[in-house]
């Protein structure tokens, strides 16, 4: 015959619960090992594999009117997810720690936006992708001739834009006209 049993935990120990009433008169016997508890009883019997190992001499056990006590001290703060070892956990045990390639994982975005793209929204993609992946000087060449031409022209090269300002080249057909105040 099984007894039940409820458990809680410290940073530092494990308590288990065993609800048995007058366990001193049925004989009891508690055996803690660094990985298992097993308690006897007459006739009643509670085998436990501890989900994580245990210091066995600083761990006890005290029996009460209706319960027997077991104190386990943790080998580590580790918090325990359950209290049994049960072949389940095993299985959904997390995997080993797997290091990502956040690098690769924007590259695939990437792609993908540009597939999805079109018209104006690619043409913007394009040069959000040349500004970000350009030099200092690139970026202050886009910069400044973008601004300076009132966004008709659009230069990668420093040495020339850097000379002077950069004169506005409306496209063919349109002509540019000032904002009048």
């Amino acid at each position: 015959m099984s007894v039940r049993h409820d458990w809680y935990q410290s940073e530092s120990k494990v308590v288990i619960t065993v609800l048995l009433k007058n366990a001193a008169q049925k004989n009891y016997d508690v055996k803690i090992e660094s990985q298992k508890i097993h308690l006897t009883a007459d006739g009643y019997e509670l085998l436990l594999p501890l989900l994580h190992p245990i210091v066995v001499e600083r761990s006890s056990h005290k029996a009460y009117p209706s319960k027997v006590e077991i104190t386990l001290a943790k080998e580590t703060g580790l918090r325990w997810e359950s209290l049994e070892l049960k072949e389940t956990v095993a299985a959904t045990a997390p995997p080993a720690l797997q290091t990502k390639n956040w690098d690769l994982l924007v590259k695939e975005e990437e792609k993908i936006d540009e597939k999805e793209a079109k018209g104006e929204a690619a043409l913007n993609q394009l040069f959000k992708k040349i500004y970000s992946t350009s030099t200092p000087e690139v970026q202050m060449a886009m910069n400044k001739s973008f601004t300076e031409s009132g966004g008709t022209v659009l230069s990668t090269n420093w040495n020339e834009v850097s000379q002077d300002k950069v004169p506005i080249k409306p496209p063919e057909g349109t002509e540019f006209r000032e904002w009048d105040k």
